[in-house]
């Protein structure tokens, strides 16, 4: 059963009065040993200080889809500030809706939040929370999740889940469902849209006609969306090792086409469509490990790949003329058309914006020697030309050459570590450093937490 969504002016609804459906554990394939042994400690030491708490979202549905989830995150009834007192190896995440994050060795983090009444973006005051607003009961929780299949909760006390929105049945039947009303939803927060065709392009699951109409018919209001948050979500889905089938149906729904309004006329060239598909499939295969050396390609290269099949033929970028003058006069096009179609609306930082134009400069300087692989001592020795190479790797394997080899790509990191052509990348940056904190092998524990 769905819910009615919630209304549209923000305030806290009444109870939904909707029955859970109560799956046993002779019923669904979860059991307490395919958990995180960090998670179960989490939930074990939470149930032991009297609070609920429950395994939910995606580790769920991907312990049910027989897939090892990447994240296992709690909710609980225990309240931020409890769970800080209960966990002292924790730090206090967020602004609105604050999370509490719990570490443990290796660099693990283990993400406990407390049920909520509402999701973030279906709340219109900006400023304030109403008292009694943020935190909600379990039923309230699952229907401010976004997606069925993400709304359901595992229990360690009888090895149940509970599902208060069909999100097994939609399991079962290989469906994303936006949960609620979605034209409602989409409305509230389009980056939905988002999430319900990133889960579709990785299960391989089809999305419910409602869902899909919503989403066709909504696409532009993305552009309503701060560009931070889309290109965290876009980022996500071209490293997600399904970028291919990702595009895909971006294509099908109009969303690549508000994303990038320069591909809707481009993209009716057949050819175009399948050089954009095929280099995605080789980003694809780089991400998707198959040794124990993880490929990471940095931001700055998955933006430089999925602009590729635009910058080539706007630019006529292997018939240009890259000698003497040749090669400045075409940087300053690409930094400039860069500059003025993408960069803002992706919130590209400056230091990205030159790397994507360091990699596409020198490709025909390049594609010269390409052939032999006698590269001149001159080019080996500038500081952009390891990572030309890999682009130039990926971009030739697309194109029906040689497969490029992973250890080329092997060790690539989360964070961007930036060559740009005729520039050091020194300097430390201002403010306060990020990162974990740090363990010690010594006795006294955990380090840097306040």
């Amino acid at each position: 059963m769905i819910a009615d969504s919630a209304d549209l002016d923000g305030e806290q609804e009444p109870s939904l009065n909707v029955h859970a459906t109560i799956i046993e554990q002779a019923d669904h394939p979860i059991r307490p040993g395919d958990i995180d042994r960090e998670a179960l400690k989490v939930l074990y030491r939470l149930r032991d200080a009297g609070f609920v708490a429950y395994l939910v979202g995606g580790g769920v549905r991907d312990l049910y889809l027989g897939k090892r989830p990447k994240d296992f995150d709690i909710s609980t009834s225990a309240r931020p500030g409890q769970l800080r007192r209960l966990f002292r190896n924790s730090r206090t995440i967020g602004r609105r809706f604050r999370l509490v994050q719990v570490f443990y060795r290796g660099n693990k983090i283990i993400e406990v939040s407390t049920l909520r009444s509402q999701s973030e973006y279906d709340i219109r005051d900006s400023k304030v929370l109403p008292s009694n607003n943020t935190f909600g009961t379990l039923e309230e929780d699952a229907f401010r999740r976004d997606l069925t299949i993400n709304s359901l909760f595992y229990e360690i006390e009888h090895n149940t889940i509970i599902d208060y929105v069909g999100g097994v049945a939609d399991l079962n039947n290989g469906i994303v469902r936006i949960v609620g009303d979605p034209e409602v939803r989409i409305t509230r927060d389009p980056v939905r849209m988002l999430r319900a065709v990133r889960h579709a392009a990785r299960t391989g699951f089809t999305i419910e006609d409602g869902t899909w109409q919503a989403i066709v018919a909504q696409r532009d209001k993305l552009n309503l969306c701060p560009t931070s948050r889309i290109r965290d979500e876009l980022l996500k889905d071209l490293i997600s090792g399904c970028s291919r089938p990702w595009a895909e149906k971006c294509v099908q729904s109009g969303i690549l086409f508000t994303l990038f309004p320069f591909y809707e006329s481009l993209l009716k060239d057949d050819r175009k469509k399948q050089e954009l598909y095929s280099i995605l499939d080789v980003v694809d295969r780089l991400h998707v490990a198959s040794d124990d050396r993880q490929v990471r390609l940095p931001e700055y290269m998955l933006f430089a790949a999925i602009l590729f099949p635009w910058v080539e033929k706007k630019f006529d970028l292997f018939n240009r003329e890259v000698k003497g003058g040749g090669y400045r006069t075409l940087l300053m096009e690409i930094r400039t058309a860069l500059e003025e179609i993408i960069c803002a609306r992706f919130n590209i930082k400056r230091s990205a914006k030159e790397a994507i134009t360091t990699l596409y400069v020198n490709m025909p300087g390049l594609q010269l020697y390409q052939e032999k692989k006698n590269w001149p001592k001159w080019l080996k020795k500038k500081s952009y030309f390891k990572d030309c190479l890999k682009f130039s790797a990926l971009i030739e394997e697309a194109g029906g050459g040689p497969q490029a080899a992973r250890t080329l790509f092997a060790g690539e990191h989360k964070q961007d570590n930036v060559k740009l052509q005729g520039h050091s990348n020194g300097g430390g940056g201002r403010g306060r450093r990020g990162g974990n904190p740090v363990f010690s092998s010594q006795k006294g524990g955990v380090f840097g937490l306040r």
